[in-house]
């Protein structure tokens, strides 16, 4: 199967299809998917009208994505939007012919859901978030933040391969800079707060990568932390505005944005393997200053001066 590829929206006998694969819920990703749906709109495509969006979602369970991509697949829907690495990793099992779009991955080449950035291979392009390059520059802005910082607890979810790549490039970073670190290694909701618990008193603050499972949970873990006295750092803004202390990322609604632009193309005639995966160069830092006053930490003016601050 091929996108069909009318340059004329009028020109479809129905309704272009496309099946978005949400890996946590619609109230974590409202945000982006209003992006998503906006940009769309000013490309000409209009929900319920010329094309039909299918949202469907996965509530951060892993054993899902790989159903509702299935059903997508079955279904012979015309483009298949994702993100996250896992979810996206899913779709392109479930199909070698319907175009896949994420609209985010940490490490597409890494984990192998591309063959390269330039020529990404068959039916599956995107946009990356460089989750695993900018893995050291979060623990040098983290050490800014804490400045007695000794002893880095990393919490993820070790079963996703990006996270472990982003967890092994910490590592080194710390390694450098001399601070213990301790990995928590988290497979499902029910490890989270033991995990959490067990660290307070022994480590100095708490690097989170993100995954769909962390992200669905994000607010716990934020509230859990704070408890046990520990300041966070995560990759992208939407963490802090739940809670946490620090992010420093690509800007997600934005990618969302520039996926939607995939499918323009993609439904308009070009194919994926043509579209070269792009790098998200921008990046953001941003800093919770209410959290900051709730842990007693007093961020640097340096600091404060180079980022977005929630007050």
């Amino acid at each position: 199967m091929t996108s069909r590829g009318f340059t004329e929206h009028h020109s479809w006998t129905r309704p272009a299809t496309v099946g978005f694969l949400g890996a946590t819920t619609h109230a974590v990703w409202s945000e982006f998917v209003a992006s998503f749906a906006q940009r769309l709109g000013e490309r000409g495509w209009i929900d319920g009208h010329n094309i039909a969006i299918d949202y469907r979602w996965a509530h951060g369970r892993q054993d899902r994505y790989g159903k509702i991509a299935k059903d997508f697949a079955r279904r012979e829907v015309d483009v298949i939007v994702t993100a996250g690495t896992g979810p996206a990793i899913a779709a392109k099992k479930a199909t070698s012919v319907i175009p896949i779009v994420f609209a985010a991955a940490g490490d597409p080449v890494g984990t192998k859901l591309v063959a390269s950035l330039a020529h990404p291979g068959r039916n599956v392009t995107g946009l990356s978030t460089r989750q695993t390059n900018l893995a050291a520059k979060r623990l040098d802005l983290l050490r800014q933040a804490v400045p007695h910082l000794k002893r880095l607890a990393i919490l993820g979810n070790r079963g996703v391969h990006n996270v472990r790549l982003e967890m092994e490039q910490v590592q080194k970073r710390a390694l450098r800079l001399k601070v213990d670190t301790v990995i928590c290694d988290i497979r499902g909701p029910a490890r989270i707060a033991p995990a959490i618990k067990r660290l307070e008193g022994k480590a100095d603050a708490l690097y989170v990568c993100t995954d769909p499972l962390i992200v669905h949970h994000s607010s716990s873990i934020n509230t859990l932390a704070a408890a046990a006295g520990l300041p966070t750092m995560h990759g992208f803004r939407d963490h802090v505005e739940a809670g946490g202390l620090m992010s420093f990322g690509a800007d997600l609604r934005n990618m969302f944005a520039r996926a939607a632009d995939l499918v323009d193309k993609i439904l308009r005639g070009t194919k994926p393997a043509d579209i070269p995966v792009k790098e998200e160069k921008k990046t953001e830092l941003v800093i919770n200053l209410m959290t900051a006053r709730a842990l007693g930490l007093r961020i640097p003016k340096r600091l404060r001066r180079r980022a977005e601050v929630i007050r």
